[in-house]
């Protein structure tokens, strides 16, 4: 006994050492735009091996999320592929005030089932020849950020007219992907990050920057409850560990 005693105290020394620094873990729930899947994926494991808080993240169109919001799911921090989305709830008082940044930059990209050759997107482009009387995914083009983007830089481009009855909407951009990367739709218009996520889609073409608003994530605290952890976990978002899980899926990070 006098040999094991200090052994078992040795032991659970160690655990103490490497235990997580929380004083206590709290649950978080996390509303997330779905191009973030893979990245939030890594950015979960990590800062809750960190930090012993527990996240639970709800991916989906950032329409959908904040309709929810709104009707009082108990979400407590939103991170919107569009900043028109977080205006309205930030208008509703919905979010707490003086925690909105801007996270992240995306652009957005024709993509192709399989291997397909390069193109020029320009108003040149005979995007409907290209289609060849298939479909052309995308997420909801009044709603859903993605679409949204996508629709204002075939409109910009001239280019709407030509393919509207052609469109297939899905209810978020990673429906538009998996439509494209199944054959179901030839071509398809979806973030950057998420055809670098597809190893069965080809990007073919990435739309002008200067012809659709500027694709930011705003995320923010929303005002329903306040807990340290929320805190911790939009600082997190700003750190070297989040910043290189978004790198690695193509995102620009802006946030400071």
């Amino acid at each position: 006994m006098s040999v094991s005693f200090p052994r078992r105290a040795l032991a659970l020394a160690a655990v103490s050492a490497f235990a997580p620094l929380t004083a206590h873990a709290e649950d978080i729930t996390v509303f997330a735009a779905a191009s973030m899947t893979n990245a939030l994926a890594e950015i979960e494991e990590n800062f809750e091996a960190e930090t012993g808080h527990s996240l639970a993240i709800s991916l989906a169109g950032s329409s959908a999320l904040a309709r929810q919001i709104q009707q009082g799911a108990p979400a407590d921090i939103f991170i919107s592929a569009n900043p028109g989305w977080m205006d309205t709830l930030e208008e509703e008082g919905l979010v707490e005030p003086g925690t909105r940044f801007d996270l992240l930059n995306n652009s957005i990209v024709l993509i192709a089932a399989g291997d397909a050759d390069a193109v020029e997107i320009t108003p040149d482009l005979d995007l409907a020849g290209l289609l060849n009387g298939g479909r052309l995914a995308m997420a909801l083009v009044d709603a859903v950020p993605a679409g949204i983007y996508g629709k204002a830089s075939l409109e910009t481009l001239g280019l709407w007219d030509d393919v509207e009855a052609q469109v297939a909407q899905a209810d978020n951009v990673r429906a538009a992907l998996a439509l494209v990367a199944t054959g179901e739709a030839p071509y398809g218009i979806v973030y950057a990050t998420d055809a670098a996520a597809e190893a069965g889609v080809t990007v073919v073409g990435t739309f002008p920057a200067d012809s659709h608003p500027a694709i930011v994530y705003p995320a923010a605290d929303l005002a329903n409850r306040d807990v340290p952890a929320e805190t911790e976990f939009l600082e997190y978002l700003k750190g070297a560990e989040a910043r290189a899980a978004f790198e690695r899926q193509g995102f620009v990070v802006v946030a400071d």
